[in-house]
């Protein structure tokens, strides 16, 4: 059987990430998934749907291990897929604290080493991957509303979002013959939620505002989600807009 979409995911074990997995196997595509646990589940429904699935561990947080894992993608992208798809949405919104409380250099490092420099290796490894393919090859980079609106106590997490976007901006300024997309998910009812509610007030002032969003059943699903994403990546006019936000689609 030929394949119609090989789909690589980061930060595929849950939430968000682990949906578009789930909702992308399927006989006809190779899914290639990222994540550090092995996840077992996933495992056995792409066996029941004889899906191709590639499941790697790694912890992106960590650059070498993520420079280990854009080799494995390098090395081992199926040939002859109609379309190449590299969708970075491991992120992580740690550490939450006021500019005066941001002093721990390794987990300010491990926020960007996941949130921006784990997206520019593998996306190296991809564009060398797929150019001399001539596919049909995107890339969404998951950003966040955080990302072009200033959030107190969110210094890191907006400073890498606004990174990533510009980033994004700069990969279709140069034209690789991939279309791509930063894209803002909204606010999904995921683990990151969670750890945004725990936060401690005097860290992140608006920590109600997200506790208040879920009390009143306010968040987006990730399943909702994830087939609104699957539904955009696969528009005509993909990329024609490089920042944009999936709550402006149906």
């Amino acid at each position: 059987m030929s394949i119609n979409t090989v789909a690589i995911i980061t930060g595929a074990s849950r939430g968000l990430g682990r949906e578009i997995a789930r909702q992308l196997l399927a006989p006809e595509n190779c899914v290639i998934t990222m994540a550090r646990s092995h996840d077992a589940e996933l495992v056995a429904e792409a066996a029941k749907l004889n899906a191709k699935l590639q499941p790697i561990q790694s912890d992106l947080a960590n650059p070498a291990a993520a420079q280990r894992a854009a080799m494995q993608i390098a090395n081992a992208l199926p040939e002859g897929a109609q379309r190449y798809l590299l969708i970075n949405n491991a992120g992580m919104v740690d550490p939450v604290s006021l500019a005066d409380g941001l002093d721990q250099p390794a987990a300010i490092t491990a926020a960007f080493s996941l949130n921006v420099t784990s997206v520019m290796l593998l996306t190296a490894a991809f564009l060398k991957a797929v150019k001399p393919r001539q596919a049909d090859s995107r890339i969404v980079n998951i950003s966040s509303g955080a990302g072009r609106n200033a959030t107190t106590g969110w210094g890191v997490y907006c400073a890498t979002k606004a990174a990533l976007d510009h980033y994004t901006n700069v990969l279709a300024a140069e034209n690789h013959g991939v279309r791509v997309v930063s894209l803002a998910p909204g606010v999904v009812d995921t683990g990151m939620q969670q750890a945004i509610r725990s936060a401690s007030p005097s860290d992140f002032p608006n920590v109600d505002r997200f506790a208040q969003m879920h009390d009143k059943g306010q968040l987006a699903s990730p399943q909702d989600t994830a087939a609104r994403i699957l539904r955009y990546i696969a528009r005509d006019d993909f990329g024609s807009k490089v920042l944009d936000d999936i709550r402006q689609y149906d």
